[in-house]
């Protein structure tokens, strides 16, 4: 008979053995270096699992490793697999999953055997589309337990380091120690968050797999400010995370202190299937990690940081109130320009006038769909609805950007205007909106 077990991303299963799948160096390397994609402050890796290739996001805000989005993969096999329910942030119900036991993982000089992953049926839940590449799981703690690990968010790479006299020299000199603690599976820091002009201690999630600056759950200490807006914050294991944006005075990390923050405020139902370490009000993400290079190091409770070029940048957020993703892929015909060289007479001269020296090809290109318009924003304010199909952004064909090239375009700076053309139910209509700051 199948077993079901419902398992709560985000908390510890007693019945795991301490040392099964982490990763560790070959060839009795001193350390090991993985290039890595930043989309939206998250980072993606590559990772073969029983040899086939696929596209991570490292997030320590996991216990255990997560694949989905496989249906493309299915030379992939696994081994040991068992039925299971899956839960976690979002607010809808459980999932169905797979559990599947020894797995090998490998990726450029780390290797982790006997590796336990679970593996999501549902379909509909897929990273990719909001991402814009393929992205196939999610790894956290077994990547870092065992690990003294180096992320350089300006340089794109990991370094994995065993611990040595040398590297501990260079950490003491030039980096700043933080001291944390590891519950649950999980790195926490105390922070310091200014309020009206009032300090209160913050224990956070430092979730490197959460793209915005802050999150906060609100509490006695802590409201939501009364300048705020509603927003679509994600998605989580069980649906979509909804909750509000705002500013506070101030975020402190020991000495680094963060002016201004946009801090994010998921609402109570989206993290009711979130049991939290005692004395957490909420994560440290993406947005402000970005601003360091960092060494996490579990074993010792340390989280070491430096300053980048980055770290003064300011706070933004999408102004135009529309979430965009990949809806699919579209054939799209090219004009390309044939440059050849010839030796001609005159006759041929005169024939080549009327030639075209073009040729045409076809290729598939992504179609970009609004999945959210957030209230009172200036996107519905003009008419945008979930669902469009946009067609061109500022007279330029959408397939021409990346989604990241999006995004980051509606977060420019205030006043700019915005053209989009989108289809919706086959009739193609025009909207202009300026962006604005609600905050």
């Amino acid at each position: 008979m199948k077993k079901y077990k419902v398992l709560f991303f985000g908390l510890f299963l007693p019945f795991l053995l301490f040392g099964q799948g982490d990763f560790l160096m070959e060839n009795n390397a001193t350390k090991a270096t993985i290039p890595f994609k930043l989309i939206n402050n998250l980072i993606f890796i590559p990772i073969k699992v029983n040899g086939v290739e696929l596209n991570f996001l490292l997030d320590s805000g996991v216990e255990e490793t997560i694949l989905f989005s496989m249906e493309e993969k299915q030379e992939v096999s696994f081994n040991n697999v068992e039925k299971i329910k899956l839960r976690g942030l979002g607010s809808e119900e459980e999932i169905e999953g797979l559990k599947s036991t020894k797995n090998i993982l490998e990726t450029h000089g780390l290797k982790s055997s006997d590796h336990m992953v679970y593996i999501i049926l549902d379909q509909s839940f897929n990273l990719s589309s909001h991402i814009g590449i393929p992205v196939n799981g999610i790894i956290g703690h077994k990547f870092f337990r065992n690990n003294l690990v180096e992320i350089n968010y300006q340089k794109k790479r990991i370094i994995v380091h065993s611990k040595n006299a040398k590297f501990q020299g260079k950490l003491d000199k030039k980096f700043k120690m933080v001291p944390i603690t590891i519950e649950r599976s999980k790195p926490y820091i105390v922070t310091t968050a200014t309020v009206n002009n009032e300090k209160i201690e913050a224990k956070l999630l430092i979730d490197i797999g959460n793209s915005d600056a802050f999150w906060i759950f609100e509490n006695d200490k802590i409201k939501l400010p009364d300048k705020n807006f509603p927003d679509f914050l994600g998605k989580g294991f069980s649906g979509d995370i909804e909750g509000h944006r705002a500013k506070i005075d101030q975020f402190s990390i020991d000495e680094f202190d963060f002016k201004k923050p946009i801090v994010s405020f998921p609402d109570s139902l989206s993290i009711r299937n979130v049991k939290m370490v005692p004395g957490r009000i909420g994560s440290v993400g993406g947005e402000v990690l970005k601003r360091f290079t960092l060494v996490i190091n579990y074993k010792d409770k340390e989280l070491y940081l430096r300053k980048n070029s980055k770290f003064s940048e300011p706070f933004t957020y999408n102004k135009s109130g529309i979430s965009i993703q990949h809806n699919g892929l579209q054939w799209v015909q090219e004009t390309v320009h044939l440059e050849t060289v010839r030796v001609a007479n005159t006759m041929d001269e005169l024939q080549d006038k009327n030639n075209n020296n073009f040729k045409y090809k076809f290729a598939l290109k992504p179609v970009y769909e609004i999945v959210n318009v957030r209230r009172n924003s200036a996107a519905e304010k003009c008419g945008l609805r979930k669902g469009d199909i946009i067609v061109s952004i500022n007279k330029i064909q959408p397939y021409r950007y990346t989604l990241q090239q999006i995004n980051n375009l509606l977060k420019s700076e205030d006043d700019v205007w915005i053209n989009l053309e989108v289809e919706r139910n086959s009739v193609v209509l025009k909207f202009r909106f300026k962006l604005e700051d609600e905050l």
